[in-house]
Protein backbone atom coordinates (compact mmCIF):
# COMPACT_ATOMS: atom_id res chain seq x y z
CA UNK A 1 0.00 0.00 0.00
CA UNK A 2 2.87 2.50 0.46
CA UNK A 3 4.15 1.84 -3.10
CA UNK A 4 0.87 3.70 -4.16
CA UNK A 5 1.48 6.91 -2.10
CA UNK A 6 4.73 7.36 -3.99
CA UNK A 7 3.27 6.59 -7.61
CA UNK A 8 3.08 9.86 -9.92
CA UNK A 9 0.53 9.90 -12.65
CA UNK A 10 2.36 10.97 -16.04
CA UNK A 11 0.47 11.54 -19.19
CA UNK A 12 3.34 12.73 -21.77
CA UNK A 13 2.59 14.13 -25.02
CA UNK A 14 2.84 12.13 -28.06
CA UNK A 15 6.46 13.63 -29.56
CA UNK A 16 7.47 13.09 -25.70
CA UNK A 17 6.47 9.50 -26.02
CA UNK A 18 8.24 8.80 -28.59
CA UNK A 19 11.22 10.34 -27.31
CA UNK A 20 11.04 8.06 -24.40
CA UNK A 21 10.44 5.21 -26.58
CA UNK A 22 13.38 5.52 -28.57
CA UNK A 23 15.69 6.61 -26.27
CA UNK A 24 15.38 4.94 -22.47
CA UNK A 25 17.27 1.62 -24.39
CA UNK A 26 19.92 3.98 -26.05
CA UNK A 27 20.82 4.87 -22.17
CA UNK A 28 20.75 1.32 -21.33
CA UNK A 29 17.67 1.76 -18.88
CA UNK A 30 16.03 -1.28 -17.19
CA UNK A 31 12.76 1.15 -17.74
CA UNK A 32 11.17 3.79 -18.63
CA UNK A 33 10.44 4.56 -15.37
CA UNK A 34 14.11 4.55 -14.82
CA UNK A 35 15.14 6.99 -17.81
CA UNK A 36 12.60 9.47 -16.73
CA UNK A 37 13.81 9.22 -13.03
CA UNK A 38 17.49 9.67 -14.88
CA UNK A 39 15.74 12.51 -16.96
CA UNK A 40 14.42 14.44 -13.66
CA UNK A 41 17.47 14.23 -11.58
CA UNK A 42 19.81 15.31 -14.55
CA UNK A 43 17.38 18.55 -15.05
CA UNK A 44 16.69 19.02 -11.49
CA UNK A 45 20.47 19.28 -10.87
CA UNK A 46 20.85 21.66 -13.95
CA UNK A 47 18.35 24.20 -12.48
CA UNK A 48 20.24 23.42 -8.65
CA UNK A 49 23.28 24.48 -10.80
CA UNK A 50 21.95 28.03 -10.94
CA UNK A 51 22.19 27.82 -14.65
CA UNK A 52 20.62 27.39 -17.68
CA UNK A 53 23.47 25.87 -19.03
CA UNK A 54 24.68 22.35 -19.41
CA UNK A 55 28.41 23.22 -18.93
CA UNK A 56 29.36 22.62 -15.38
CA UNK A 57 30.34 25.92 -13.46
CA UNK A 58 34.61 24.98 -12.85
CA UNK A 59 34.38 24.39 -17.28
CA UNK A 60 32.43 27.76 -17.86
CA UNK A 61 34.60 29.70 -15.32
CA UNK A 62 37.82 28.92 -16.93
CA UNK A 63 36.05 29.64 -20.67
CA UNK A 64 35.43 32.97 -19.00
CA UNK A 65 38.44 33.80 -17.87
CA UNK A 66 40.29 32.75 -21.62
CA UNK A 67 37.93 34.64 -22.97
CA UNK A 68 38.68 37.48 -20.07
CA UNK A 69 42.74 37.25 -21.43
CA UNK A 70 41.73 37.02 -25.07
CA UNK A 71 39.74 40.21 -24.86
CA UNK A 72 42.16 42.52 -23.07
CA UNK A 73 45.08 41.47 -25.19
CA UNK A 74 42.92 42.54 -28.58
CA UNK A 75 42.02 45.66 -26.70
CA UNK A 76 45.84 46.01 -25.84
CA UNK A 77 46.80 45.52 -29.55
CA UNK A 78 43.82 47.73 -30.87
CA UNK A 79 45.43 50.56 -28.44
CA UNK A 80 48.90 50.66 -29.86
CA UNK A 81 47.49 50.20 -33.29
CA UNK A 82 45.90 53.47 -32.78
CA UNK A 83 48.69 54.78 -31.47
CA UNK A 84 50.73 53.71 -33.98
CA UNK A 85 48.03 55.16 -36.88
CA UNK A 86 47.96 58.25 -34.88
CA UNK A 87 51.38 58.89 -35.30
CA UNK A 88 51.47 58.31 -38.77
CA UNK A 89 48.68 60.48 -39.79
CA UNK A 90 50.15 62.94 -37.88
CA UNK A 91 53.60 62.93 -39.67
CA UNK A 92 51.71 62.88 -43.13
CA UNK A 93 49.18 65.64 -42.32
CA UNK A 94 52.37 67.76 -41.17
CA UNK A 95 54.54 67.08 -44.48
CA UNK A 96 51.21 67.92 -46.91
CA UNK A 97 49.15 70.59 -47.05
CA UNK A 98 45.69 69.29 -46.93
CA UNK A 99 42.17 71.24 -46.38
CA UNK A 100 39.31 70.19 -44.61
CA UNK A 101 37.28 70.06 -47.68
CA UNK A 102 39.55 66.70 -49.38
CA UNK A 103 39.39 65.37 -46.11
CA UNK A 104 36.15 65.13 -45.85
CA UNK A 105 36.08 63.98 -49.75
CA UNK A 106 38.59 61.07 -49.16
CA UNK A 107 36.84 59.99 -46.13
CA UNK A 108 33.62 59.91 -47.97
CA UNK A 109 35.84 57.77 -50.24
CA UNK A 110 36.95 55.82 -47.82
CA UNK A 111 33.29 54.82 -45.75
CA UNK A 112 31.86 53.66 -49.24
CA UNK A 113 35.27 51.36 -50.10
CA UNK A 114 34.70 50.09 -46.28
CA UNK A 115 31.53 49.32 -46.98
CA UNK A 116 31.52 47.84 -50.49
CA UNK A 117 34.59 45.83 -49.48
CA UNK A 118 32.69 44.81 -46.01
CA UNK A 119 35.77 46.04 -44.36
CA UNK A 120 38.51 43.60 -46.38
CA UNK A 121 40.72 46.76 -48.05
CA UNK A 122 43.78 45.60 -49.11
CA UNK A 123 46.51 47.93 -50.44
CA UNK A 124 46.22 46.37 -53.46
CA UNK A 125 42.51 46.87 -54.40
CA UNK A 126 43.55 50.75 -53.55
CA UNK A 127 46.09 51.28 -55.64
CA UNK A 128 44.38 49.41 -58.93
CA UNK A 129 41.32 52.38 -57.82
CA UNK A 130 43.80 54.93 -57.77
CA UNK A 131 45.06 53.77 -61.12
CA UNK A 132 41.96 53.40 -62.79
CA UNK A 133 40.67 56.69 -61.15
CA UNK A 134 43.94 57.82 -62.63
CA UNK A 135 43.34 56.72 -65.95
CA UNK A 136 39.50 57.83 -66.04
CA UNK A 137 40.53 61.49 -64.98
Amino acid sequence: MSDNKDRLTYRPEPETKQKIERWYQVDNCRSKNEFIEKAVNCYADMLAAGESTTLPRAVQSAIDSRLKLFEDRIASLLYKQAVEMDMAMSIVLQSLNVSEEVLRQERAKSIAAVKRTNGQLRLEQKLRELESEAWQG
